[in-house]
């Protein structure tokens, strides 16, 4: 069942999600009390993944329990919902590069959360956060190679069968093509790296030029290439705990 709740407000469907941190708020959405449980808004015009679920992506598509590999958690509005979707029992490993950005971050959402764990550095080189393996990897990073990025760390962390959510910012690509034709390159590289697509979801009107490709990972077997060249490196062995790797710092977001 989804963590995710649907509400009709006169005509406009609002997305809801129970608050991890009871009481606080991450960006000055509302707060509700429903059915005993409270639960907070959630701004498609500030959180991608809210955009595709209302355009169309599964309320489910990230679960309760999960472990999120989250890839440009920027100031952690969306993440903050990811974790109150996975909730107690999940966690949701959120990589920042920007050490002011992720300040807001790890001050207003990884510190009030005990399932967010928060690592400022380049998502270039997972070794520095692979700390279990995962069922979700989210990658939101405006870069011209965010695929190649996206499948190194799906090597590195996305367990067999495990789902990779990837936001195209089309510009950031290539400024001279449409959206679209940028949006189906991206998806043909997902392929040729041996995932199954599930949906390609074009963001407009909440993000334009913006769109959310929603791959699965083989059953088994690491994850190819996708035409770029592998380094080699295959998904970590399952495991159910986690564990820092060696010669990682983790930001301590809880005394």
């Amino acid at each position: 069942m989804s963590r995710v709740r649907r509400e009709d407000r006169g005509g406009r469907t609002v997305l809801l999600t129970p608050n991890f941190a009871a009481g606080r708020r991450v960006y000055n959405e509302e707060l509700v009390l429903r059915d005993g449980t409270e639960y907070r808004t959630w701004d498609p015009f500030r959180s991608k993944l809210a955009a595709a679920i209302l355009k169309g992506l599964p309320d489910d598509v990230v679960g309760e329990g999960a472990r999120v590999l989250y890839l440009g958690a920027s100031t952690g509005t969306t993440a903050s919902h990811v974790s109150d979707i996975v909730g107690g029992r999940g966690l949701v490993i959120g990589v920042e590069l920007s050490p002011r950005v992720a300040r807001e971050f790890v001050e207003n959402v990884a510190r009030q959360r005990a399932n967010v764990i928060p690592y400022v550095v380049d998502a270039r080189d997972p070794s520095k956060y692979r700390v279990s393996e995962v069922d979700v990897v989210y990658c939101d990073v405006a870069q011209p190679d965010q695929t190649e990025l996206a499948l190194e760390n799906c090597r590195a962390m996305l367990r067999p069968g495990g789902d990779l959510l990837l936001v195209v910012k089309a510009r950031s690509i290539d400024v001279l093509k449409e959206p679209e034709k940028v949006f189906e390159e991206e998806r043909r590289k997902l392929e040729r790296a041996g995932f199954e697509i599930r949906a390609v979801v074009d963001l407009t009107p909440f993000d334009k030029g913006h769109a959310l490709i929603w791959g699965r990972s083989p059953g088994r077997g690491p994850v190819s290439g996708g035409g770029q060249g592998s380094r080699g490196s295959s998904p970590t062995t399952s495991s159910s705990s986690w564990s820092t790797p060696e010669g990682a710092s983790p930001l301590r977001a809880r005394p």
